[in-house]
């Protein structure tokens, strides 16, 4: 069994070393894939050092800063690419915990996605301001009314997706590239009957480093989550499921080192 854990990266140099390292030690079937956006910081460089030491990490460097969605997809691409079985998406900053990984793993037997929940029982979060958690309880109270989403947290960025889900949801037409990308990828999951689990966790705000939230994000995010409901009705085709056995595009990384391993 592989599970990939995809985390993309701006600006993260004091927290990638130990998150990598953390995650590393949760189990033998657990890999990395760093997708950098050309973090000032160096923290390309870094995971490139972290690539060289240990073969379960992977890296993908892009050009410029291109959004978390993007980052998402293209580090879910590869994934698939390596033969993942269960994929993960998950924060650099230690906000998601890397000892609840094997936690979602155990879920998977009776889930196609499981969702670290902030939410499942009450609130559990830490070092937040009133501002931001009055943000976030708005935010997943007008996701769960503008979709339907039968979710306690619908924005939370921890999660596994089996392979087939990731296989089914056309990547390709994927568009929300901010905040409202974890609102879509759930909502395109539950409309094509994949089973949707909540699991509580408890979510640190960082230590180290920025925070990416602002409002401008916010906004951006609520206008998203409305034209993604309102094209699901005009053009229900643009969430239909892909093809099974379509060929996904190979990664340059993904012919490197398939060179090497051979």
């Amino acid at each position: 069994m592989l599970a990939m854990v995809v985390i993309p990266t701006y600006n993260e140099r004091e927290n990638i070393t130990a998150i990598v390292k953390a995650i590393l030690a949760q189990g033998d079937e657990f890999q990395v894939t760093i997708v950098d956006d050309n973090s000032p910081d160096g923290t390309g460089a870094l995971a490139d050092l972290l690539e060289a030491q240990d073969r379960r990490v992977h890296v993908i460097h892009r050009p410029c800063k291109q959004g978390l969605g993007t980052a998402y997809v293209e580090g879910f691409s590869y994934a698939l690419q390596r033969n993942a079985d269960y994929i993960f998406e998950m924060d650099a900053d230690f906000s998601h915990d890397p000892s609840m990984l094997p936690a979602f793993l155990a879920q998977m037997n009776d889930a196609d996605v499981v969702i670290g929940s902030r939410y499942a029982r009450g609130l559990a979060v830490v070092n937040w301001s009133v501002k931001r958690l009055v943000l976030s309880l708005a935010a997943n109270q007008y996701a769960r009314w503008i979709t339907s989403l039968d979710l306690r947290d619908c924005t939370a960025g921890f999660k596994c997706f089996r392979r087939e889900v990731l296989e089914r949801i056309d990547l390709s037409r994927v568009y929300s590239n901010g905040y409202a990308f974890q609102v879509e990828m759930n909502f395109r999951a539950q409309r094509m009957g994949y089973r949707l689990v909540e699991i509580p966790i408890v979510f640190f705000d960082r230590q180290a480093g920025h925070s990416k939230m602002s409002t401008k994000i916010a906004r951006e995010a609520f206008w998203h989550i409305f034209k993604m409901r309102l094209s699901s009705m005009v053009q229900p085709g643009r969430f239909a499921p892909a093809p099974l056995a379509v060929p996904l595009i190979a990664h340059p990384s993904i012919a490197s080192s398939q060179e090497t391993d051979s």
